[in-house]
């Protein structure tokens, strides 16, 4: 009998680690405009959505290391729902207002995690749901294989990992264009972003793994790096046609000085990554639209951009750039035979943050039952929304997301139709 029930049990706990499961703790903050569950455990993986520094009862700390702190708690809230502690947190993104208070920042870290501490991403924004901070996080359901990954030549730092190693991916911390002995920046932006590549790799080969095996990039760079340099040394590094899945995004600013910086993920086996690329979409050297690690689908970061040979944004709301946006991303998940119920985390960046209920009234129509884990934030000030001479758009959002493969939803699932369907609206 008591066989019997530990068989059940393993097969139960099976089914969740592939089919999508929301997590919805009793004293956790709700998320930002309603747009997503606090947490989705799917593949073995539990996706955070943003946590700011508000208590459960409504209340914000004074002071900034206080309401850092807070926010950590918050994850820990969310994640002890699924029967995790922060041992689980593999990697951690920290959104901030003022990259000024980095110290203040890595102390509070330094104390929260007094052992082997996540990888790490941060970066400046413009503005947050709830300044000044906001942190959202991924922890493995599996301790086997876990451990820290450091970057030779690199003085250790006890706030986090460069990188962190788990029985089947590497979560990579943003790797700055900075010299990681002295800190100093080159002048030359071509030299910023190598900088910053080479110390990407440099922890992917402490890891045993090169740059062909990352399935997602975030190239984080401020207005100082030019995105044509950037993308032509970037190109350099992977194969055409096989890059990672990427979001490229302009950010306020960086820690310490910096202007480029990448983080992401990579597959420890090779024969578990498989790029994706809808048929109507040319190879490009810099990304794949979606890159699978196993089961997981990573996808780039979409925007209203209508492709083809006159190729733009044409439409000039955000609610209509949102509609193409959905759009774009689902033709990802069909050419890799997914859909928007398996989507387990999304991310997204918005021109303006007062624009989050029209995004919203879009986004959760093409969702059916729970809502996956969601980071909104505004990376840079807003643009001014005017056309060029050729009657193209600035973005005003765009989004990328993970999704899992598993069941499909037997319900309807709606907005989400015919091809023929979508291009009639």
């Amino acid at each position: 009998m008591r066989f019997a029930l530990l068989v059940l049990a393993c097969v139960l706990f099976a089914s969740l680690r592939v089919q999508p499961h929301p997590v919805v703790p009793q004293s956790a903050p709700p998320s930002h405009e309603g747009m997503g569950s606090p947490a989705v455990e799917a593949g073995g993986y539990a996706y955070v959505s943003g946590q700011g520094p508000r208590r459960p009862d409504g209340s914000i700390p004074a002071k900034f290391a206080d309401q850092v702190r807070q926010a950590l708690e918050n994850v820990r809230t969310v994640i002890g729902a699924m029967g995790l502690t922060m041992d689980h947190v593999v990697y951690i993104h920290v959104y901030l207002e003022d990259t000024e208070r980095y110290s203040e920042l890595n102390e509070v870290f330094a104390d929260y995690f007094r052992k082997d501490p996540p990888a790490r991403a941060v970066l400046g924004v413009a503005r947050l749901p709830e300044p000044p901070v906001q942190i959202t996080a991924v922890a493995v359901r599996d301790l086997q294989g876990k451990r820290p990954v450091f970057e030779p030549g690199s003085p250790p730092n006890k706030a986090y990992s460069p990188g962190m190693l788990t029985h089947d991916r590497l979560f990579v911390s943003t790797m700055p264009g900075s010299d990681p002995a002295t800190g100093n920046v080159p002048q030359d932006p071509a030299g910023q972003v190598n900088l910053a590549l080479d110390r990407m790799k440099s922890v992917l080969q402490a890891a045993g793994l090169g740059m062909a095996h990352m399935v997602f990039v975030n190239p984080y760079l401020t207005s100082e790096v030019p995105m044509r340099i950037m993308n032509q040394q970037y190109a350099q590094r992977f194969e055409f046609g096989n890059t990672p899945g990427r979001a490229t995004i302009e950010v306020s600013s960086l820690p310490q000085g910096a202007h480029i910086a990448y983080t992401g993920v990579a597959v420890r086996d090779l024969s578990q990554r498989r790029a994706i690329r809808p048929k109507n979409m040319p190879p490009s050297p810099t990304a794949s639209p979606c890159v699978f690690a196993g089961d997981t689908l990573y996808c780039s970061a979409k925007s209203g951009f209508i492709p083809g040979p006159n190729g733009g944004v044409y439409a000039a709301t955000a609610l209509d750039q949102t509609r193409q946006t959905m759009r774009n991303l689902l033709d990802n998940l069909e050419e890799a035979d997914m859909n928007y119920s398996q989507v387990v985390s999304t991310t997204i960046y918005l021109d303006d943050l007062s624009d989050s209920p029209i995004f919203a009234k879009v986004y959760k129509k093409f969702f059916s039952g729970a809502l996956p884990a969601e980071t909104t934030v505004q990376q840079i000030k807003s643009v001014e929304r005017k056309p060029d001479a050729e009657g193209h758009y600035p973005d005003l959002e765009q989004m990328s997301l993970i999704a899992v493969r598993g069941p499909r939803d037997s319900g309807p699932r709606p907005e989400q139709v015919t091809r023929s369907e979508r291009l009639s609206r």
